[in-house]
């Protein structure tokens, strides 16, 4: 049996997700539609920008004489310590945007405000 691909992709069901979920907490709290559009597409558009910034790219020059074993074991060790990286400063970039995000929408409804 082939592959199986998915649609919408996991990335995509991931951030309809996080959209789902922001808009109930903001209606849950009492929030009008224009101010949970502003607080999506913050969410969205700062997401996105973090996103970017995750796809790293970069070469590793070796040595001569290394076996193609070495060079595996050095490609996945590179790969996986890269990944953890990617994940933890992932973590820290979502808690980031959400307080961000908390921001702007507070500073969109003083704004608003009579």
């Amino acid at each position: 049996m082939g592959d199986i691909l998915e649609f919408p992709t996991s990335k995509a069901q991931g951030m309809a997700y996080l959209e789902n979920q922001l808009r109930d907490i903001l209606k849950a709290k009492g929030a009008d539609e224009p101010l949970i559009r502003f607080a999506v597409g913050q969410m969205v558009r700062v997401y996105d920008r973090i996103n970017a910034s995750e796809h790293y790219s970069f070469s590793v020059h070796l040595p001569n004489g290394l076996s193609q074993l070495e060079k595996d074991t050095l490609h996945e060790e590179i790969t996986d310590g890269l990944e953890t990286v990617r994940r933890n400063n992932h973590a820290l970039l979502l808690e980031l945007v959400a307080q961000l995000v908390l921001a702007e929408v507070k500073l969109f409804q003083h704004e608003r405000s009579p």
